[in-house]
């Protein structure tokens, strides 16, 4: 390797052990690593301007503002609490209740938002009940990345790949990554209950005081409710046809933002950008830049080599690696930075030969999103449920999480494969 590839891939791993480490915030990290990328001369800040992909940070901004405004109706906790009223106010239906609205709720906000909305209503209602708050939210952290995978707008490494290849549309997402979602959530809802139930024990009582609590008052602003759910609708259906109408996701979200925004008026417009995780918008254009330094120096083109070495060529070897690899790495390593760089590596593999990269996309996708579930740090989710919980006094183990994510990531993994096999191989 020329010196500027090494001292690329020195400054990657030396921001990746710091990411890791978490002794420094992950967006300071990221952005001082990209800063050095530029300073050092590795890539100049055209190039690195180039490679930030403002698609992907334009979904993430404009749901974040839609989701932001319909929170302040009160829906997501009236649904919440109507759920748990369903399930009879028995701790363990409604730990089943939580886990599958997390799931679809994943799918359709994202699961870093799902997260942030589900973690405050699930330490309500386990204070009512009286019950440990660690199986609903290690159960929702699982859901989420699953739920997650299901659409393109469900979890980054999924907005990403798609921002990135365009003939993967918001449809095409949903009728390939949807359905082992689907089967994977309906193998862990009979592992949650086997594994939980002797952990979710409460009286009487408490059952009927969550039982009386009347949903209708938690929906603070009917008028303002009516706006947001149609203005959520139209933009999912928005992502449904933009390739119809040549638009990018971005252009979708942001645009639902905005009629939002407009329909709401001014007073909302600050309170709902503040709302925004400018840290995580951040975070990603470090590492885009980070990534674009070992494109340029021709690092990615090595390692896609390397793989295409491995494997032979051979499809069925390449989308295996891929799964694995990924589930594994994103299981120790956040799964944003590691998607990053496997994105131009796929890339690449499609320059040496590989002829069909639609089951390595799906693979990528399978393996970042699931892996993600292996262990705290595994995904953007995990680590916010983990924070919001240490709030509240009740923090999330490393280990305590482990024992549980990392065995039910595997199983997950091999459902992945065989679905990635039977679907696309044979």
């Amino acid at each position: 390797m020329e010196q500027p590839a090494i001292i690329a891939v020195c400054i990657f791993l030396a921001i990746y052990a710091l990411i890791i480490s978490e002794k420094i915030h992950r967006t300071i990290v990221a952005m001082i690593g990209a800063v050095l990328m530029v300073v050092l001369g590795i890539v100049d800040q055209e190039t690195a301007l180039h490679h930030i992909d403002f698609n992907t940070l334009g979904l993430l901004v404009g749901m974040m503002v839609i989701v932001a405004i319909t929170a302040d109706t009160g829906v997501f906790k009236y649904v919440a609490v109507w759920a748990a009223k369903k399930a009879g106010g028995k701790p363990v239906r409604i730990l089943i209740a939580l886990c599958l609205i997390t799931a679809i709720g994943s799918a359709f906000l994202d699961n870093v938002t799902t997260i942030l909305l589900m973690v405050p209503v699930t330490f309500s209602m386990t204070r009512q009940l009286r019950v440990s708050p660690m199986p609903y939210l290690i159960t929702q952290i699982l859901a989420s990345n699953v739920g997650g995978t299901a659409t393109l707008i469900g979890d980054p490494p999924n907005i990403m790949i798609g921002s990135e290849v365009k003939e993967l549309s918001f449809s095409a997402f949903i009728v390939n990554l949807a359905p082992i979602a689907a089967i994977i959530m309906l193998v862990y809802v009979p592992l949650f209950i086997l594994m939980f139930r002797k952990r979710l024990q409460t009286q009487p009582e408490h059952i009927r005081n969550l039982m009386e609590m009347d949903e209708k008052e938690l929906i603070r602003d009917r008028v303002l409710l009516a706006k947001s759910l149609s203005v959520l609708g139209l933009t999912i259906l928005g992502f449904f046809l933009h390739q119809t109408f040549h638009l990018e996701s971005a252009t979708v979200a942001l645009a639902g933002a905005f009629l939002l925004l407009l329909l709401t008026g001014e007073h909302a417009m600050e309170h709902a950008l503040g709302k925004v995780e400018w840290t995580t918008i951040f975070f990603f254009v470090g590492l885009f830049v980070l990534v674009s330094a070992l494109v340029e120096t021709g690092v990615i083109a090595k390692l896609a080599e390397q793989a295409v070495e491995w494997t032979g060529g051979n499809l069925t070897a390449s989308s295996m690696l891929i799964l694995w690899l990924s589930a594994i790495a994103s299981a120790f390593l956040d799964n944003i930075p590691f998607v990053a760089t496997m994105i131009p590596m796929i890339q690449e593999m499609g320059n040496m030969g590989v002829s069909n990269l639609e089951p390595l996309w799906w693979s990528l996708a399978l393996g970042a999103c699931l892996g993600g579930n292996g262990t705290l740090v595994g995904a953007s989710a995990n680590l916010i449920a983990a924070g919001l919980s240490a709030k509240e006094g009740h923090p999330i183990r490393f280990l305590e999480y482990m024992k549980i994510g990392f065995p039910l990531m595997l199983l997950s993994v091999v459902l992945a494969s065989a679905y990635v096999y039977l679907r696309y191989l044979v």
